[in-house]
């Protein structure tokens, strides 16, 4: 049996709004995020997931809490579903960010790292889900890095076509983890 897998993107940061890429930092949701974080609960509490998994970075973890605050489904963090490492650069312009995402796709951020580190962090956190949520559906709430991860794992997308041009945000991504999967992309 398959596990169906619906992603979501934290909602929006103070940083977000001050053009800062938080990375590995906590982060602290804006009025506008709480308020998205509320919405995604409503868009989302009787889709019948079994979890909901997120980032243990404070901002994912405060969307889900917001979204879902009875703790149901039950909430589960996970250091695998983390924003990419910017190392050195934590807190930086978003802008100077992006200007070395393309190769940053395999060398790690100073003090950082890759984002085949992501993805392969991501391959990780699947197996498991596949693992112990067989025939589920599952809700993950995480970060642009890990959205781009399951894009390649799960569709077969081109990390270096997604770091190129970031899809833009919609509410939620829809993918299916086939019973017996293995990656169709590194």
């Amino acid at each position: 049996m398959a596990v169906e897998l619906v992603y979501e993107t934290h909602a929006t940061t103070i940083d977000n709004e001050a053009g800062i890429a938080t990375g590995w930092l906590p982060g602290r949701l804006s009025e506008l995020g709480r308020r998205q974080a509320a919405e995604l609960g409503e868009r989302r509490r009787a889709g019948g997931f079994a979890a909901v998994y997120t980032s243990d970075l404070h901002r994912a973890v405060e969307t889900a809490r917001i979204a879902f605050p009875d703790g149901r489904p039950p909430i589960h963090q996970d250091v695998r579903l983390r924003e990419c490492d910017y190392g050195d650069l934590n807190g930086a312009p978003v802008p100077r960010i992006a200007a070395q995402r393309a190769r940053r796709i395999d060398e790690p951020f100073p003090g950082g790292q890759s984002y085949r580190q992501v993805l392969a962090a991501t391959d990780l956190f699947l197996h498991d889900l596949a693992a112990r949520w067989n025939g589920r559906r599952i809700l993950v709430i995480a970060h642009s890095a890990n959205r781009w991860a399951l894009d390649c794992l799960l569709t077969g997308a081109s990390m270096e076509d997604l770091v190129e041009a970031p899809p833009a945000w919609r509410p939620g991504w829809h993918y299916t983890l086939p019973a017996g999967w293995r990656p169709s992309a590194r």
